[in-house]
């Protein structure tokens, strides 16, 4: 006879009531309740809410609004009817002016708490479009036999599980209008359940769609794509492995492509990173422009540089422009973007930027000004060369602002940089990530 199996049963969700103080930085409502700091999601300060515990520590817990008993004046209502479900956004109860000035608050927060600077002067924020903004995706895909279709698009908030949307209002309505024909699509497939991930790159003028297939397609199967590309417009690649698997799925496709400022054409493959929002990526190398004040006497180097989103424009107008980062696909791609653009007065170099730096050529010139673009992660392995380098300014563009505080710290507490100005720009409306912008100067 078997062992009978333990189950445990699940406990009704347990609620409370909370005013909500502040909020964090990932966005969410603090609060205190029983002794506990409480974070929870979809409330505003100045709140008073009904919520559902999520998760439970000693001292902290995590949960969710399921009533406002009283509301901010800045809530608003979510301009998506997938809100509640779909974690693709944390924001949109919050008017968007009201989103920037939160996150203009929390990099400030930032540079108090962690970098001890409380004298912060701002730039008016980098804003552009709310709806639409985004180019670069990666969406999630899964056969759901139970709810009788194939899933198409992000997680359930705070949930493994792909959410069941038909729609997204932040992706370029070349996609995030058509979740329900790429599910369609996939649906018609023989290998519906072997496809995990599409991957999304709009350009000026092409919608790439990478489906990741782990099982090959049959003929019919390719037929059936061929046929949504067509009718779609659209530029349908598979990819089997890894990214040097990525394939057309019929004949050579064109470029993809869009404009930077200076006159410069980004090129770029449908999985190299680019920035998601085209528009704050303009308006971004502007203010590195203008900022920097660039002219033949200066001598730039720009760290984490990828394709050369700001080398290659800063190399119009400077003397000399050097750019570095780790991937090696990327400097391939960044050099022949270069030689496309016509531009021979910068040079790339592959090197690992989070660890000691080998004796390389790049290492030993001096460079008046230097404009770091790093991970999350943050860049502190590298500031230490600056001092060698003789950097006069050093523009930091950040996607973490508690790294960029950190790093912060090292610049004026360790190597006498003084903080001038920063600002954030709103790469990603509606979600709790905050970009930013800072200026160091000796």
């Amino acid at each position: 006879m078997g062992r009978r199996r333990n189950r445990r049963k699940k406990l009704p969700p347990q609620t409370a009531t909370a005013d909500i103080q502040s909020l964090a930085h990932d966005g969410k409502g603090v609060a205190h309740v029983d002794g506990k700091v409480v974070f929870i999601a979809n409330a505003l300060p100045g709140e008073q809410v009904v919520f559902e515990y999520t998760r439970k520590k000693k001292d902290i817990a995590e949960g969710r609004v399921t009533e406002v008993l009283k509301a901010s004046e800045d809530r608003v209502e979510p301009g998506c009817q997938h809100y509640s479900i779909c974690g693709g956004c944390s924001f949109q109860h919050l008017d968007p002016e009201k989103q920037i000035l939160a996150k203009q608050s929390i990099l400030v927060d930032q540079f108090k708490s962690i970098a001890h600077i409380s004298d912060v002067e701002l730039w008016p924020a980098l804003t552009g479009p709310h709806w639409g903004y985004r180019n670069k995706a990666r969406l999630g895909v899964k056969d759901v036999p139970k709810k009788g279709r194939v899933l198409v698009g992000f997680r359930e908030k705070a949930s493994s599980f792909l959410a069941e949307i038909e729609s997204c209002e932040v992706l370029h309505p070349s996609v995030g209008k058509r979740l329900m024909d790429l599910s369609v699509l996939i649906g018609n497939l023989s290998i519906k359940d072997k496809i995990p991930q599409i991957e999304v790159s709009i350009c000026d003028h092409r919608t790439a769609l990478v489906f990741r297939v782990l099982e090959p397609l049959s003929s019919e199967d390719e037929a059936i794509l061929a046929e949504f590309e067509k009718s779609a417009d659209v530029d349908i690649y598979t990819q089997s492995k890894g990214p040097n698997t990525i394939t057309p799925l019929r004949g050579e496709k064109p470029a993809l492509s869009y404009q930077l400022p200076n006159d410069v054409t980004l090129y770029f493959g449908p999985s190299d990173f680019v920035q998601v929002n085209v528009e704050i990526n303009n308006s971004m190398i502007n203010r590195a422009l203008q900022t920097l004040d660039l002219n033949e006497s200066d001598n730039v180097l720009d760290l984490f540089c990828g394709l050369g989103n700001f080398s290659l424009p800063m190399a119009r107008v400077a003397g000399h422009v050097t750019g570095v980062e780790g991937n090696d696909d990327l400097i391939l791609r960044a050099k022949d973007n270069a030689d496309k653009n016509g531009i021979e007065n910068v040079g790339f170099y592959t090197a690992n930027l989070m660890q000691e730096l080998a004796d390389q050529p790049w290492t030993k010139k001096k460079y008046n000004k230097v404009l770091i673009d790093p991970p999350r992660l943050g860049a502190k392995e590298i500031l230490h060369y600056l001092a060698k380098w003789g950097a006069q300014q050093v523009l930091y563009i950040s996607c973490n602002p508690s790294t960029l505080a950190r790093d912060a710290a090292i610049l004026v507490n360790k190597l006498g940089y003084t903080l001038k100005r920063t600002g954030v720009m709103d790469m990603f409306p509606h979600t709790s990530h905050v970009e930013s912008i800072a200026l160091f100067e000796k």
